[in-house]
C-alpha cells in the first residue's frame, strides 16, 4: 500500500498502514537462529520507538486494516473471524472509525465532546459525553464502555510508552515482507500478552502488522 508524506508532521493524500491486529496462537513455531532470551534488546525498543513517535508526529492520517480474531470453543477448538476496518484522526480530538466483518458492522465517531456508535444492520444509535483529547477518549471508551477503537493501542501519542511499559523480553526477528514493503519484525513480551509488530523501513517507519497473543486465556487465541 503506498504512503505519501510530505512532512514528518502532515501526510498528503491518504495514509495507508495495513496494520492487522490477529489474535493468533503461534507458540512452538520455529524461527531459526533467533535468539529468544529474557530482557529487551534495545535495538528492537529502538526501531518501535522511531514508528510510534512518527505516528504521534502526525497531525492527522488514516489508517486501513484487515483484522482476523480467534474465538476459542469450550472444547479447545478455535474459530477465526475476519473483518475490515477503517480509522481516520486529526490530533488532538478528532476520531472516525469503521469495522465491518462477520462479527459487527458498526461506525464510531468522537468529535473532541461527545462519542457515537452507530450498528446500521440493527438500526442501533447511541451517543455520550467524551472527553476532551483522542487519549482521554480511549481510555474512557476502553474502561467505561468496553469499547476499543480499531488499532486503538496505535492511536496514543504515547503508544511507545504503553507497549514496552511491562514489557519482560523484546528482540529482532529479522527481516519481512507486508504487503511488498520491507519490514523489521520485532517481538515483544509482556504479562498478558505476547505481541509481534512489522515497521516499515526507511523514512515513513508506519507499522504494518500487529499480531497479538493472548497468553493468559486458554488455547492461547
Amino acid at each position: 500500500m503506498a504512503t505519501h508524506a510530505s512532512s514528518p508532521g502532515r501526510v498528503s493524500g491518504r495514509l495507508c498502514a495495513l496494520m492487522v491486529p490477529i489474535l493468533l496462537g503461534i507458540s512452538g513455531w520455529p524461527v531459526q537462529g533467533h535468539a529468544q532470551g529474557a530482557g529487551v534488546d534495545p535495538k528492537a525498543t529502538a526501531i518501535l520507538k522511531r514508528s510510534m513517535d512518527y505516528l504521534a508526529g502526525l497531525k492527522q492520517f488514516s489508517v486501513d486494516t484487515q483484522i482476523s480474531i480467534e474465538a476459542v470453543l469450550t472444547s479447545g477448538q478455535k474459530l477465526m473471524f475476519d473483518n475490515a476496518a477503517t480509522a481516520t484522526v486529526q490530533r488532538p480530538n478528532k476520531l472516525v472509525a469503521r469495522r465491518k466483518g462477520d462479527l459487527v458492522n458498526q461506525v464510531f465517531y468522537y468529535d473532541g465532546k461527545t462519542l457515537s456508535l452507530s450498528n446500521p444492520d440493527q438500526k442501533v444509535y447511541a451517543s455520550v459525553a467524551a472527553p476532551g483529547t483522542l487519549e482521554e477518549m480511549l481510555d474512557f471508551a476502553r474502561g467505561s464502555l468496553d469499547i476499543i477503537a480499531p488499532a486503538g493501542d496505535l492511536l496514543y501519542k504515547n503508544a511507545f510508552e504503553l507497549l514496552t511499559r511491562d514489557a519482560s523480553s523484546g528482540f529482532v526477528v529479522g527481516k519481512g515482507v507486508v504487503g511488498g514493503v520491507r519490514c523489521d519484525h520485532l517481538a515483544f513480551r509482556n504479562p498478558d500478552v505476547d505481541f509481534q509488530i512489522w515497521i516499515q523501513e526507511g523514512a515513513n517507519p508506519l507499522p504494518r502488522k500487529y499480531v497479538i497473543t493472548s497468553t493468559q486465556v486458554a488455547g492461547a487465541p
